[in-house]
């Protein structure tokens, strides 16, 4: 009954607020205090008892009643962070206070005029707790930094979020000023060695505090994107600066939940149907703090400056020390700890259990990608030890179990790309294309062909499929796609029959007249796919007979690429045929269509599935830059002048070399409203490509710089000698001329090996600006219950419907 009668009371208490038009006195306890001393609510109370129309009605009619709600709340926070909140009453009063800071934030967020407010000091509230001297010396906090440091405090509250350390009396309250919070880590990991007993209701105050603080941090939605990387959030810069005292520890503890959940927990089958797991909140809550803390901005020491902030090389930013902690993360077993944590995460969904749904299934795979990649950005040496076992496998099999299974819906194109760019930064390292020749024997049920083989094998069939039978907005990642096959082509010591004849599909699908012609960067493709073939014959000729094979095969489609016709009666006819069947790339794929046992087809979203809009990804030639590998397997980077490989730069006539008029830039898909606008300004929207017009000289320029020397000599050197064998032997028998193929050597007949070219990813401001995008428009869709953002004025992104 208590609990009808507190929300009553609650709901009595908005209403007034509500209809005041006078404004309330701050020193008015009795009114304001009905707010959180009185009731029992839960945050889905808060959310349902405060609607969205009456906030936004208190904030326009009676801003000062708004002003005085939120002042009043972090006040009774600081005092509850002060107490250390040795009474029930206390908690329940810091708890209630955190749901109506939840609620209320957004909409102060949305309205531009609000924002400034809880950067402004209130007259007369001094640094609480402290005498009025030292009020006059150091000025008043402004109410964000005082919020945040309440917070913080509680964060480590003995007996409230953390085990009190204290024996005996229950009267004696440990002093919250003088508190190590180091040795109230909340979980074993980095740094970290014991283990502190499980405690749902810790966990549970732990994360309404996080979910305050998320709300705190999302300010940045209601901003809209910008590539202008200067710009900090100020409540991240504050919480990850030397103000917060508990900054180490709580990065600490945040890194060591995540990593150290088993969501399988003691492998009794359906377990999470018994009881809630509290611990999954906290760990989703602890998870999005740490993507949203460790943003770029701050200066990177070892980064090399952009050219954009040479100028001002004196300047390195605020120091967020979750990312300076991150970055120095060294210990091995620290790392070993990091990377299965995340491994068995990722995994998880994959698990396959003879019970249906016997086993929980975490949904938060996105964040551990984006938390995965942040790792491997400001931390170059956790990458080397990714990479430095076969360990990275257990991360590159998940990535590429969610891109299959994504392929198909337009909602998910964001998880697309992120496993993608992940692959992509993996691929810059001669390890990575090294670790892909350990057999694949997991039996991960995908939707793709059975196959026998390495890990190579795995990731081309899956990229093929993607390329294949994916939806049509992910052609932009296309050249993302084959340049990872680039990159780990050298490396790749056996292919099997499967990833071969995949990889010829590809070249057959887009090398066709109509491919070629339809786009001004189509032919980029074939350029890729034509260079792995060359690392392949020329540097790992020995174990590749089933691609040698194959190209054997498909011989006519080089010959057809060599003799490629640049007359405008061809090109012309060939726009004609794209125009009636606009598809990108033949459907047809090539022979296997037995999938794997236990697999389910990739689908479309639901219909009214939500979806948040992200912005354009810069295209491949600013995502990577060029490194040579040479003699002792160092890279030098290659200077951007000449382009031997892939004429990046030879685009359309009529654009500049700089602004690529590629498919990718007609995605609307990929643009915010503003950034929409911004882009029909600009040379290289849409009608660039339906008014492309190419002409022979155009076709010429890259034709003449088609790669396909090394090729054409080995199908002078080997067709006739296969032919003779056929004929001879009266062989139809696929196996003996593969037998043949591998005993045969090319040695001295070749032209001189190339240099093996790999393009390494690098960072730049349109891909941070493309992190943050997507990194909150995923909190947003996954912060249902409450629905913290649902409805208020996003800027950030767009909220669509499918």
């Amino acid at each position: 009954m208590g609990n009808t009668d507190s929300k009553l009371n609650f709901r009595k208490a908005v209403i007034q607020l509500t209809t005041k038009t006078q404004p309330v006195e701050a020193t008015d306890d009795a009114f304001w205090d009905q707010f959180w001393a009185d009731t029992a609510t839960t945050v889905q109370d808060v959310f349902a008892l405060l609607p969205a129309a009456e906030i936004r009605a208190v904030r326009e009619e009676s801003p000062s009643n708004l002003a005085t709600l939120c002042y009043k709340a972090v006040e009774k926070l600081v005092q509850g962070a002060e107490s250390g909140c040795p009474t029930e009453k206390e908690k329940q009063i810091v708890l209630n206070c955190t749901r109506m800071l939840s609620r209320a934030l957004p909409y102060i967020f949305e309205d531009q005029d609000w924002r400034g407010f809880f950067w402004s000091t209130i007259p007369g509230a001094g640094r609480a707790g402290m005498d009025d001297m030292e009020d006059e010396d150091e000025g008043a906090r402004p109410l964000a930094e005082s919020l945040l440091l309440a917070v913080a405090d509680l964060l480590f509250c003995p007996d409230f979020t953390v085990q009190s350390h204290k024996k005996g009396r229950p009267d004696s309250v440990e002093d919250m000023q003088s508190l190590d919070s180091c040795e109230y880590i909340w979980e074993a990991g980095v740094g970290f060695a014991q283990s502190p007993p499980l405690n749902y209701i810790h966990d549970i105050n732990r994360t309404e505090l996080l979910r305050l603080l998320l709300t705190c941090f999302s300010e940045a939605m209601y901003l809209p994107p910008t590539s202008d990387n200067s710009i900090l959030n100020p409540w991240v810069t504050f919480f990850c600066s030397t103000e917060n005292r508990h900054a180490l520890p709580l990065f600490t503890s945040l890194l060591n939940v995540v990593c150290a959940y088993d969501p399988v927990g003691y492998g009794i089958p359906y377990n999470h149907l018994l009881f809630s797991d509290y611990r999954e909140q906290l760990v989703e809550q602890a998870m999005q703090i740490l993507i949203v803390t460790l943003e770029h901005e701050g200066g990177q020491p070892y980064r090399p400056p952009s050219p954009s902030s040479m100028e001002d090389q004196d300047y390195v930013g605020p120091n967020n020390l979750f990312v300076n902690y991150l970055s120095r993360i060294h210990r091995e077993e620290d790392y070993d700890f990091v990377l299965k944590g995340l491994a068995r995460l990722l995994t998880n969904p994959l698990t396959q259990t003879y019970l249906p749904h016997s086993t929980k299934k975490i949904q938060f795979h996105q964040e551990l990608l984006v938390l995965f990649w942040k790792l491997c950005d400001f931390n170059k040496k956790f990458l080397f030890f990714v990479l430095k076992s076969s360990d990275v496998l257990d991360i590159l099999v998940p990535i590429l179990y969610y891109l299959n299974d994504a392929r198909a819906d337009q909602s998910r194109v964001g998880l697309m790309h992120i496993g993608v760019f992940i692959l992509l930064l993996l691929s810059g390292e001669r390890n990575f294309g090294v670790r892909l020749n350990k057999p694949y024997s997991l039996h991960v049920p995908m939707d793709i062909p059975v196959f026998t083989g390495t890990h190579a094998d795995l990731l081309i069939v899956v990229f093929h499929k993607i390329i294949t039978s994916g939806h049509q907005r992910l052609q932009p990642l296309y050249d993302c796609l084959l340049t990872i096959v680039v990159n780990v082509s050298p490396y790749l010591k056996s292919l099997s029959m499967v990833a071969a004849n995949k990889l010829l599909h590809l070249l057959e699908a887009f090398s066709t007249n109509w491919f070629l012609f339809s786009a001004p960067q189509n032919h980029h493709l074939v350029f890729f796919l034509l260079e792995a073939f060359n690392n392949i014959i020329q540097y790992q000729f020995d174990g590749n007979c089933n691609l040698v094979y194959a190209i054997i095969r498909k011989r006519n489609v080089f010959h057809q690429l060599a003799n490629l016709p640049s007359d405008p009666t061809t090109i012309q006819k060939a726009l004609q045929r794209k125009k009636k069947s606009p598809d990108a790339i033949s459907r047809t794929s090539s022979l296997e269509t037995v999938s794997m046992e236990g697999s389910r087809p990739a689908v479309p979203a639901e219909p009214g599935t939500l979806k948040t809009s992200l912005v354009a990804m810069p295209g491949i030639d600013k995502l990577t830059e060029k490194s040579q590998v040479s003699e002792d397997g160092t890279m030098i980077a290659v200077p951007l002048t000449e382009s031997p490989q892939t004429p990046e730069h030879s685009a359309a006539a009529g654009t500049s070399d700089t602004e690529s008029i590629s498919g990718r830039d007609s995605e609307d898909v990929f643009y915010t409203e503003a950034e929409m606008a911004r882009r029909r300004l600009s040379s290289s929207s849409s009608s660039a490509i339906s008014h492309w017009n190419p002409k022979p000289d155009w076709v010429l320029s890259w034709k003449s710089k088609l790669p396909l020397q090394t090729i054409m000599r080995l199908l002078q050197v080997l067709v006739p000698q296969v032919e003779k064998i056929c004929i001879d032997k009266g062989l139809t028998d696929e196996s003996e001329i593969l037998k043949f193929l591998q005993h045969g050597t090319l040695v001295g007949l070749l032209p001189v090996p190339h240099p093996i070219l790999i393009r390494k990813y690098q960072a730049n401001a349109g891909t941070a600006m493309w992190f943050r995008t997507y990194m909150w428009g995923v909190i947003y869709l996954r912060n249902v219950d409450p629905p913290i953002w649902y409805d208020t004025d996003v800027r950030l992104f767009e909220i669509q419907r499918m």
